[in-house]
């Protein structure tokens, strides 16, 4: 008796979203001898494009990590507060209690995707992470709204709570113990993480698929640039 390949019997399958259309990405192109020497420049000035072109939350990216030793990776969207002018990749976040904390303790190499669909461009970042200090940190929690302090102290990220109710409760403690003053302190297990780059990937997307994928890997203090196939 013949037996249906497991491909074919998915494809007999019926589906709650069947979504076969594909967008062609005609925009523009990249060529190596159009980028920056440096992979942080390169990305200064998408970024820049991106912003100048109203990009909704330009700054948002998948935070990818992987617990080891079972290799299970999570992922989640967050914001990049900063490039500094070493190339680090700085966001922030509950270091103490979420799933990514759990992650990173085990494993400091993480995976970041910036995503820009009106410009038909991605820029992928991969490297090894480094928590910022408290005293590195308290300056941008100082700028972060009241409110917003208030709940990163309160929140135990990721962590199971009885009700929203509960939360609420709680965030009003906060709230009340420091509600005759503007100077909260940066929790211990609230802070910044550094990404520190060995390798970054612009993907300009072009028509058919064959798209534009322009590397730089990480060679002592120097950068290799290659082109990938699509």
């Amino acid at each position: 008796m013949l037996r249906k390949s497991p491909l074919l019997f998915r494809r007999t399958m019926s589906s709650l979203i069947h979504n076969p259309k594909t967008e062609q990405y005609t925009l523009a192109a990249l060529n190596e001898k159009d980028v920056a020497k440096r992979p942080e420049l390169q990305f200064e000035k998408w970024f820049k494009e991106a912003q100048e072109q109203n990009i909704v939350v330009p700054e948002a990216l998948n935070l990818a990590t992987a617990e080891l030793p079972s290799g299970r990776v999570s992922n989640r969207t967050v914001l990049m507060k900063e490039l500094d002018t070493n190339g680090n990749v700085v966001i922030y976040s509950n270091w103490g209690t979420s799933r990514k904390a759990a992650d990173f303790k085990t494993n400091p190499y993480v995976s970041l995707t910036f995503w820009w669909k009106e410009l038909q461009r991605q820029v992928r970042v991969e490297g090894k992470a480094h928590l910022l200090s408290k005293e590195e940190s308290q300056p941008y929690f100082d700028e972060r709204p009241k409110g917003s302090r208030i709940g990163a102290i309160a929140s135990k990220q990721s962590q199971p709570i009885e009700s929203r109710e509960k939360l609420e409760e709680t965030v009003a403690q906060v709230a009340k113990k420091y509600q005759d003053t503007e100077e909260i302190p940066c929790p211990e297990y609230w802070g910044g993480l550094a990404v520190e780059p060995d390798h970054w990937e612009f993907f300009q997307g072009r028509e058919s698929r064959v798209h534009d994928r322009i590397v730089f890997d990480k060679q002592g203090s120097d950068w290799k640039v290659s082109r990938i196939c699509p």
